[in-house]
């Protein structure tokens, strides 16, 4: 693979990680937490991973040719999100939360596999970019070449997310009113983020 293929793969990748979302809003809703982060950025990741597996695997091509399966995954996410959201908008986190609510390992892992897992977006994302960034003519195959690329992606992810989280984790302790608003604002994205998806759907 040319390293200018790479390159431009690895910068179009960091930009769009960068862009604050529902995973950002989930990764700072764990943070806050503090013990939740790394089971939910490792939920996430997982999400991320699959999208990976499917558009390697070329399933991600059925499913972009098929509107009514996208729209079937769309609304399961949004609804899902929208949930989550309305969840932290009425009960805001505390970085000295303790309460069972809070939930375990398995529980904050599946939390975020299913907000990055059930994002058509991630799939389209994948779908759109990875094949831009192959080389047909290349020494490695292109599913090798689309694997290396979204491994590269998944580790650049999984260093933001931790940050993220472990940053807002800082940032807060000694903040637990700021905790409880960022926790609200963090619900309110993600209601947000819910509304634009289901507005699509109906248009």
């Amino acid at each position: 693979m040319e390293m200018s293929l790479v390159a431009g793969f690895w910068l179009v990748s960091f930009l769009l990680i960068m862009t604050p979302g529902a995973d950002w809003a989930y990764t700072i809703s764990a943070g806050i937490h503090g013990r939740a982060i790394l089971p939910a950025v490792a939920g996430l990741i997982s999400g991320h991973l699959l999208a990976t597996i499917v558009v390697v695997a070329g399933v991600g091509v059925l499913i972009a040719g098929h509107p009514l399966a996208l729209s079937a995954i769309t609304l399961l996410g949004a609804l899902y999100l929208l949930w989550l959201g309305i969840s932290l908008l009425r009960h805001p986190a505390t970085v000295s939360s303790t309460r069972p609510q809070s939930g375990g390992w398995n529980q904050w892992a599946l939390k975020g596999l299913c907000i990055s897992g059930l994002n058509p977006k991630v799939f389209l994302l994948f779908l759109a970019l990875l094949p831009q960034f192959t080389d047909p003519h290349g020494q490695w195959s292109m599913p090798m070449q689309m694997s290396a690329l979204g491994l590269m992606h998944l580790i650049t992810c999984t260093l933001i997310y931790l940050l993220v989280g472990y940053g807002s984790r800082a940032l807060l302790a000694s903040r637990p009113q700021a905790a409880r608003v960022v926790s609200r604002v963090s619900g309110g994205l993600m209601v947000a983020i819910a509304a634009l998806l289901l507005l699509e759907q109906i248009r």
